[in-house]
């Protein structure tokens, strides 16, 4: 009886893993894991806090900033869809089609001019994760990755904060223009 139970049980043990595999692949399993681990990582770019006090003269001066960001995951594609805007200007438009087809348009610093528009060709929307190819006027690509985040600004220990939902993109390369003097790493695009 103990024989039949052991084998029963290293039976299963061994079935249960090639079952699983069959119905939900292996690197469907890993693309889902890279897409958190990515998702993360991106949000953690945009998270900054500063605390700093100084005191000369009797006079004490406190500095205090915290931005925290979370990814932001939402039911439906269409969710996202909106008019999205930076400090500086720069726009990015997202939209869901009855379908799920996500389409995708903007502007972004460029090298040597104010800024430059580009299309996003096939969109993948992933959790939060936003990537794609962005196609510029001029027929050049460059890899796109955004996360869509909640982003918490602190101006104080005790503030609540202001909390503003937003596309937060990351440059790899880095835009850069020599003649202005810019380097831009990434981009927090607030929705209007």
């Amino acid at each position: 009886m103990r024989n039949r139970l052991t084998i029963a049980i290293l039976l299963s043990l061994w079935l249960i893993p090639s079952i699983i595999s069959s119905i939900i692949p292996s690197d469907a399993i890993a693309q889902g894991l890279s897409a958190q681990r990515r998702t993360q990582e991106i949000v953690a770019s945009f998270n900054k806090s500063k605390h700093s006090i100084k005191e000369r003269h009797g006079v004490r001066v406190e500095k205090f900033k915290e931005i925290r960001s979370e990814p932001e995951i939402r039911k439906a594609a269409a969710d996202y869809a909106g008019t999205y805007e930076t400090d500086s200007g720069y726009a990015f438009h997202l939209q869901v089609g009855a379908d799920g087809r996500v389409q995708a348009n903007g502007t972004e610093p460029a090298p040597r001019q104010e800024s430059q528009r580009f299309t996003l060709t096939n969109p993948r929307l992933e959790g939060a994760l936003l990537t794609g190819t962005k196609v510029y006027e001029d027929g050049t690509t460059e890899k796109f990755e955004g996360v869509f985040i909640n982003r918490t600004d602190r101006d104080s220990p005790t503030d609540n904060g202001v909390r503003t939902f937003g596309l937060g993109v990351l440059y790899d390369p880095p835009k850069m223009n020599p003649e202005v003097g810019f380097v831009v790493t990434r981009l927090f695009y607030q929705q209007k």
